[in-house]
């Protein structure tokens, strides 16, 4: 199931995806996923709704005309895994790197489709972007061992700009200021909860329609598996959690007046324009 969250008069809906004649479009409103928690309070997952649940809307929507919000607002933190691809590291100068690298933004660098990504011109000056598949966990998990499946932690599989001042990163070494401006980590517009990244999910980055990246989780050199044990041997995952898996090679600078447009198969294509902060 492909669904988002939009606005309409009436406030916020999620609504159900399908592709109608090629055209993404609105077909069904639904109830918004419950984030179940535990009798102390503590996130443990999230449900979603039945397709019995599921009603028609009366016009449906093609989704590029819906206002499109972040797809799944429950975000306690962005996970970010860093040269998931050996083509982007090597253009970056970068060695391979033997464990997964990660990092992470905050919540407050969340953006919505459509909205504008802010260039902070006053403190860098070459902003790029690294378009992403991005992975939504549904189920609190730590310490998850070889033997656990994965795929049973996570609600579902979106796009993600992980939006970088370049010059800020080489000057501080460490990625925190170059990667957590607000509006640096734009996501949407729909969650897919049945799509396989493990069998290869096709990610390419578009600015002003002319292609800068394109690559195919295949090509990851961590399996998603890999990636998600791995976090959580450091820190508790919990329900709506968002990890970017890392960019293909193409990075590049991103100007005022550009749009940029990631688009992840089988997920569909998240767009952004960007202006001086």
């Amino acid at each position: 199931m492909r669904f988002c969250r939009y606005m309409t008069k009436d406030g916020a809906r999620y609504g159900v995806v399908e592709d109608i004649a090629g055209v993404d479009t609105i077909t069904s409103s639904m109830p918004g996923p419950q984030l179940m928690v535990s009798q102390y309070g503590i996130p443990e997952r999230v449900v979603l709704p039945e397709p019995d649940k599921f009603e028609k809307v009366e016009i449906p929507t093609a989704l590029d005309q819906a206002v499109t919000l972040i797809p799944f607002p429950v975000v306690s933190k962005i996970i970010c895994v860093g040269r998931n691809y050996a083509e982007h590291a090597k253009e970056l100068g970068n060695d391979v790197p033997t464990s997964p690298l990660i990092f992470m933004k905050p919540p407050s660098a969340l953006l919505a489709p459509h909205g504008e990504i802010r260039r902070p011109t006053a403190l860098s000056q070459r902003v790029e972007h690294e378009g992403e598949l991005g992975v939504v966990i549904g189920r609190t998990c730590r310490n998850l061992t070889e033997s656990d499946n994965v795929r049973d932690y996570i609600l579902g599989y979106t796009c993600v700009n992980d939006v970088t001042a370049r010059d800020l990163q080489k000057i501080d070494g460490q990625w925190t200021r170059a990667k957590g401006f607000d509006t640096f980590c734009p996501v949407g517009p729909v969650i897919n909860s049945e799509l396989d990244p493990w069998k290869g999910v096709h990610v390419t980055t578009k600015v002003n329609g002319e292609v800068r990246q394109h690559g195919t989780t295949a090509d990851f050199i961590f399996p998603l598996d890999a990636i998600i044990r791995y976090i959580s041997q450091i820190m508790t995952l919990l329900p709506g959690d968002l990890i970017a898996t890392g960019t293909p090679a193409g990075v590049g600078p991103l100007v005022a007046g550009d749009m940029v447009e990631v688009t992840v198969e089988g997920v569909g294509t998240l767009s952004n324009p960007v202006v001086n902060d």
